[in-house]
């Protein structure tokens, strides 16, 4: 029996497009249907923008029976975190001041996804819960949390409403949802992809941790989207003109990992043990030279983010708009910021020698709503704080049937071997599975 048509994942979907087996607007109605069907008891679409993507799925159809081709993306649809500004589209963000704002113009990562031929289909809710929009529930357990902040974007694309989407990541956001929804999410170096349009507003000189990146069913296809929003926008000015290497070119066998679950604050079940002993395994199986071993500082992840935490942050990128009440005196931001650059100093000399580093992508799998043992999230923070690209896959499964998933890091710059790394547990352990809604 042939899978339906909103549990391909986006590469076998734009296989089918370019042969013309299947059309934009046939792709772009089953998802439609989907997102109609699930979205009631999931609350993960907040902006559906069903008119327009009809629309779209008509040029896009019309141009491809005259064998034009509007880009890499032509006639795939997306989804994006309602924290990243859309044309025309209330973009909330979660704040009851935004409730009716509409921005004049797309984030650049938006107008580039656009530009190579997807189809926004609508925007998706932020935080597992905002005064705005409310909850979002977990596909696999509606009473459970699909965790945040990219929370929508993640349960939609788990439940199949979906096939891609775009969301941010400051400490965790892309991927513990990913972890918890049971999809991959990708977190790339920080300087690769342009903040522009993203709200709040990310000022890079005063927090070099945030990213925007994408979801997807499938490792591949977030190398689909990858190419199409980095490098400069001649806007943002934190980001580097880097090249980006082709994930399918890379060669694992002769690589150098090291993994570790535990450090002074990671107490995972045994279940998130046993999941990323098994993409460890897998890992091993495809070349890497696997060793289980802690890096340094990891345990001050929590210390440097709190400190961080603690400081203001404006809200705009043209005027200081943050008040100046914060817990740190001057001298202890600048003790905190020297305490960073020494972490990010210890890490740097680390991957001198290490190619992969392997970690679960959250203590803890997702749990109830509200639930006091939802976890910490020390694993995420770690690669926040020195910017290093992390891509997160499905790798097990808890005894209450939710995902469990691991968080793949790789040197600055080398988003492609994050990718081929985690492939390759997908490969081994299957990664993502149909939730039952």
């Amino acid at each position: 029996m042939q899978p339906p048509l909103t549990h391909l994942s986006a590469s076998q979907l734009l296989e089918r497009l370019r042969r013309r087996e299947l059309s934009a607007a046939e792709v772009v109605e089953a998802h439609l249907a989907r997102i109609a069907a699930v979205n009631p008891a999931l609350n993960a679409v907040v902006q559906i923008t069903a008119d327009a993507a009809r629309a779209d799925a008509q040029r896009a159809d019309a141009a491809s029976a005259r064998g034009e081709w509007f880009g890499p993306l032509h006639g795939l649809p997306f989804t994006v975190k309602d924290w990243i500004e859309t044309a025309g589209v209330i973009c909330a963000a979660g704040y009851e001041a935004r409730r009716h704002y509409i921005p004049a113009a797309d984030a650049t990562v938006v107008a580039r996804m656009r530009a190579a031929g997807a189809i926004l289909l609508g925007k998706t809710n932020v935080t597992v819960e905002n005064p705005v929009y409310g909850r979002t529930n977990n596909p696999y357990n509606l009473a459970y949390s699909p965790a945040g902040s990219s929370s929508g974007e993640a349960a939609i694309i788990a439940a199949g409403g979906s096939p891609l989407g775009l969301g941010s990541d400051s400490g965790g956001s892309i991927r513990e949802p990913a972890a918890k929804c049971g999809i991959a999410g990708l977190k790339p170096t920080t300087g690769r992809v342009p903040l522009t349009g993203h709200f709040p507003r990310i000022n890079a000189m005063n927090d070099p941790r945030t990213v925007i990146g994408p979801l997807a069913r499938r490792v591949e296809d977030l190398a689909l989207v990858l190419p199409v929003i980095q490098g400069m926008d001649w806007r943002d000015a934190s980001v580097v003109p880097m090249p980006l290497g082709d994930w399918r070119g890379v060669n694992l066998r002769g690589l150098r990992g090291v993994f570790y679950t535990h450090h002074q604050d990671a107490a995972p079940p045994a279940a998130v043990v046993e999941a990323t002993h098994a993409a460890a395994r897998a890992l091993a199986a495809a070349g890497v030279a696997m060793e289980e071993r802690l890096p340094p500082m990891v345990d001050l992840s929590y210390k440097i983010t709190r400190d961080y935490w603690n400081r203001p942050e404006p809200e705009s990128w043209d005027e200081w708009d943050a008040g100046e009440e914060t817990s740190l005196t001057s001298l202890e931001v600048e003790q905190h910021l020297f305490l960073w650059e020494q972490f990010r100093r210890a890490l740097i000399a680390f991957m001198a020698k290490v190619d992969v580093i392997l970690t679960p992508a959250a203590e803890m799998p997702a749990r109830p709503h509200g639930a006091s043992d939802s976890g910490r999230i020390p694993y995420t923070l770690t690669y926040s704080l020195t910017g290093y690209p992390a891509a997160v896959v499905r790798a097990g499964t808890s005894a209450d049937g939710m995902p469990i998933g691991v968080q793949v890091v790789a040197r600055p710059w080398r988003d492609d071997v994050a990718l081929a790394a985690a492939h390759a547990v997908q490969q081994a352990l299957g990664g993502w599975q149909p939730p039952p809604l």
